[in-house]
């Protein structure tokens, strides 16, 4: 049985003159949770629908669940399950009848009908609440409901595309218990999200920006691949030109703004005071600086600023 559910060779998406997806590769693997990590924007959307069949790709090859993406969309889909950021329910149905329906649109057939049913009030934490309108439920019992309506047919891939947005931080940490058991259960998960916290819960995580892969690997790669010297936060005023000045010393590996400081990264056997020491020296005030342990934050961070560098220099 082959491992790999997903499978994706140079795949293109243009609309117009506009790429949205630029040549992408990768492959996930079956009960995997994989997750695709970039801004609005990025591309992650666009792949989902050419991966899901929605949308065909300009150029390049995919597979999902061993079937073509260009020429078997139809037959993907009764494989998959697929969950928009939209959640896709009809507010004016019940939370019964928006089961029934998704059962009826994915062909749950009629002796597994009553079983599936309970199973999705269960895994929702809607029992007792079959008949109330769905758009008076909050927007974490719309999540769950919308998962469950999702996989009502018992898919072998589902695809979550920004599942969690606009959902608050304790449903949130919730519907990911709910991704956990569904993945220990051999399902395998493609998630999109913005979140950095979430990236860390993924087996593996996919980095795009502006269309292309800029990295991947599983969280702790990434964080020391990319994160091999050290790390400080600096609350530095006026922060601007400090963070020019310290771009342009050739003792600092990178430099970015996070929030109200700082983070400056110095080759691995650098010394740590000679940051405040330049700075002091150059007359900014600095009131805090401490070594950090890296984020995936801060791995994001340096990739899109090291890709903005070089398709700047490339387009000038």
């Amino acid at each position: 049985m082959n491992e790999w559910t997903v499978e994706v060779q140079g795949l293109t998406k243009r609309f117009g003159s506009f790429t949205a997806v630029d040549g992408i590769s990768f492959a996930v693997m079956r009960g995997e949770i994989f997750g695709f990590l970039g801004p609005n924007g990025a591309g992650k959307s666009t792949t989902i629908r050419m991966l899901c069949g929605i949308i065909t790709p300009t150029s390049g090859t995919g597979s999902v669940a061993g079937l073509d993406i260009r020429t078997q969309s139809e037959k993907i889909k009764e494989r998959i399950g697929y969950m928009s950021q939209k959640f896709s329910l009809y507010e004016d149905l019940t939370v019964l009848e928006n089961i029934e329906f998704y059962a009826g649109v994915y062909g749950v057939p009629a002796e597994r009908l009553a079983e599936r049913k309970r199973w999705v009030l269960q895994m929702a934490g809607l029992e007792g609440r079959e008949h109330s309108l769905t758009g008076e439920l909050s927007m974490g019992w719309k999540q769950r409901l919308a998962l469950g309506c999702a996989i009502v047919h018992e898919p072998e891939i589902l695809f979550l595309d920004e599942p969690t947005s606009g959902v608050d931080p304790i449903s949130r940490r919730q519907f990911w218990e709910l991704i956990y058991t569904l993945a220990g259960e051999g399902v395998t998960v493609f998630v999109t999200t913005h979140y950095m916290d979430e990236a860390e819960h993924c087996d593996r995580i996919c980095l795009i920006y502006r269309g292309r892969i800029v990295a991947m690997g599983t969280p702790a790669e990434l964080k020391t691949r990319y994160s091999s010297g050290v790390l400080l936060e600096v609350e530095v005023e006026p922060q601007m030109p400090a963070l020019e000045s310290l771009l342009s010393d050739p003792a600092v590996t990178d430099a970015a703004v996070f929030g109200r400081r700082l983070h400056v990264v110095l080759p691995a056997d650098a010394d740590v005071g000679y940051v405040r020491k330049q700075l002091e020296e150059r007359g900014f005030r600095v009131s805090y600086l401490e070594p950090v342990v890296p984020s995936l934050e801060d791995v994001f961070v340096s990739l899109v600023e090291q890709t903005d560098r070089e398709l700047g220099e490339v387009s000038a």
